[in-house]
């Protein structure tokens, strides 16, 4: 609630984007109403969460989680002296955000049986 949402076309493999004003684009492939839209919302959420908070911000080049930046290129973001494709599980911010969807899902079939 509150939150605006559009559905547009995404890059390969982008299913959604937290975007910096508070937006959130899906993917136009996404089916309005599924377990994967609300997996999806809450996931995206999360991100807009942290960085309303300041525990996430981002840039072209660059992700600051903590206080703690890691460079990003072409997709890619350093972590751990790796390049690691954008949107991997491996980074804490991109865990919490799992969690969360994760958790959505969870209580949609507790609440509905789906």
């Amino acid at each position: 609630p509150g939150t605006p949402l559009f559905r547009k076309k995404l890059g390969e493999g982008i299913k959604a984007e937290a975007n910096k004003d508070g937006t959130i684009f899906i993917d136009a492939s996404v089916e309005p109403g599924s377990a994967e839209e609300r997996q999806i919302i809450a996931h995206e959420m999360r991100h807009l969460t942290d960085m309303k908070i300041g525990k996430m911000k981002y840039e072209d080049d660059y992700i600051k989680w903590n206080g703690e930046e890691y460079p990003r290129k072409d997709g890619f973001i350093l972590y751990n002296e790796e390049w690691v494709e954008e949107g991997s599980k491996d980074f804490p911010w991109e865990k919490r955000a799992y969690k969360a969807g994760d958790a959505a899902v969870k209580k949609l079939k507790k609440q509905y049986g789906k």
